[in-house]
Parts: structure tokens; C-alpha cells; sequence
């Protein structure tokens, strides 16, 4: 490499960052939604809600709010379809794979703080060889406050043993820059992903178009 890798540890969100869920994520709801007799969403149209979670495409799916007497059932019916669907259509985004190849090349330990619950982000990270050397897996059940609260990167750090100064926050939505942020990491913003508005500034962050231009911002900062 020309310029070399000054951090020394790379922590990475899930959903939009790391593996493009969307396509299960879609799929499970649309299959929910014709169980029960509704009209299926276009893929386009809920994209960029993945990073909400299970709430938010409740809500579009049914159009309800969390206060109906059937959301939870509904929700519930969702998690179950998609936990059946995790590793259907999900895949790494393009350039991942190389880059944490140049990670592990370097010597530079990644993990992964997300705010996908235990239970579904520690089969779909082990679905995927690529992931195999990923150091720490943070997700809501270890923690009383997921992001945009420090707290999961703050842990991640120390779990590896790397001072958040040092390290460096990649995500795809406007919580995790903040998060990053307050935990004092360095952070990258993903534009490829589902949240970040390409139209907005991230003047505390640099910010990438796709997924395998990451190694060079690294580099930058």
C-alpha cells in the first residue's frame, strides 16, 4: 500500500454496512403481509426503513402504529418469517470481502456493533466465511443503551483492547456517525447503505459512495 493503516481496530455496523439484509428483510414482510391478505410493498419503497427495524416495517407493512391491539402480533409474526429467511438473498456488499481481506493483511482487528438483536446477527456474521475473524459482536442484548448512545462501541473497544482514539466507526446511518462521534472513534459514513442522505453533510466524517472505496478512507484519516 502507499500509505498505511494508522488505526488500529475498525468497527463496522451490520444492516447497510457490512451485508445488504434488505432483500430478507423485504421478502419476510411481503410474505407476512400476503398471509394475511394485503397488498405487498415495492422493494424501492421500503429500502431505506431496514435500518429501523422490526417497528418501523410493522408500521409501513400494516399501516398501524406500535398502539394497536395487533401490532405485536404482527411484529411478532414479521421477526419469526425473517429469522426463516436471514441467509435467503442477504450477501456481503460489493468490496467487503476485499476489505477485510487488507484488514486481516495489515493486522488491523474489526468487529461488529450493531443494533440487530443477538439472535439474529450472530447466525447471519457466521453465514458468511468472510466474517470469520471478526473480534467482537456487540448487539442491544449486551448493553442499556444502543446507538446512537456510545455505549456499544465503547464496549467493543474494550473487548478487543483498543482505545476508542485509535479506532475508527463505519456505518450507514446517522446514528452510527453520532455514536462513533461520542465514543471518540473516527468515523466513515456509507452512502451505499440504507439511511445516509447523499444530499446532507457529514463534516466530521468522510463518506463513501461504495463499499470497497473504505480502504482508502482509512487511509486518509
Amino acid at each position: 500500500m502507499q500509505k498505511s493503516l494508522s488505526s488500529k481496530l475498525v468497527l463496522f455496523d451490520l444492516d447497510g454496512t457490512v451485508i445488504d439484509t434488505a432483500p430478507d428483510f423485504v421478502l419476510s414482510l411481503n410474505n407476512i403481509l400476503k398471509r394475511h391478505g394485503r397488498a405487498t410493498l415495492e422493494f424501492d419503497h421500503i429500502r431505506s426503513f431496514v435500518s429501523e427495524g422490526s417497528v418501523k416495517f410493522t408500521e409501513i407493512g400494516f399501516e398501524i402504529t406500535r398502539d394497536h391491539p395487533d401490532f405485536n402480533k404482527y411484529r411478532n409474526e414479521f421477526l419469526i418469517e425473517y429469522k426463516n429467511n436471514l441467509t435467503n438473498k442477504s450477501k456481503l456488499f460489493a468490496g467487503i470481502s476485499s476489505l477485510l481481506n487488507q484488514l486481516d493483511e495489515n493486522s488491523i482487528p474489526y468487529g461488529i456493533v450493531t443494533n440487530k438483536p443477538f439472535d439474529y446477527a450472530e447466525p447471519l456474521i457466521n453465514y458468511f466465511n468472510e466474517l470469520k475473524n471478526c473480534k467482537a459482536l456487540v448487539c442491544p442484548d449486551h448493553l442499556q443503551n444502543s446507538k446512537p448512545s456510545p455505549e456499544g462501541i465503547l464496549l467493543a473497544c474494550k473487548k478487543i483492547g483498543v482505545d476508542p482514539k485509535e479506532s475508527v466507526y463505519v456505518g450507514d446511518h446517522p446514528n452510527d456517525l453520532i455514536a462513533g462521534k461520542n465514543a471518540g472513534t473516527k468515523t466513515i459514513g456509507c452512502l451505499y447503505g440504507y439511511s445516509l442522505d447523499k444530499d446532507e453533510t457529514y463534516p466530521e466524517s468522510i463518506i463513501v459512495n461504495k463499499a470497497d472505496e473504505i480502504i482508502n478512507a482509512l487511509k486518509l484519516l
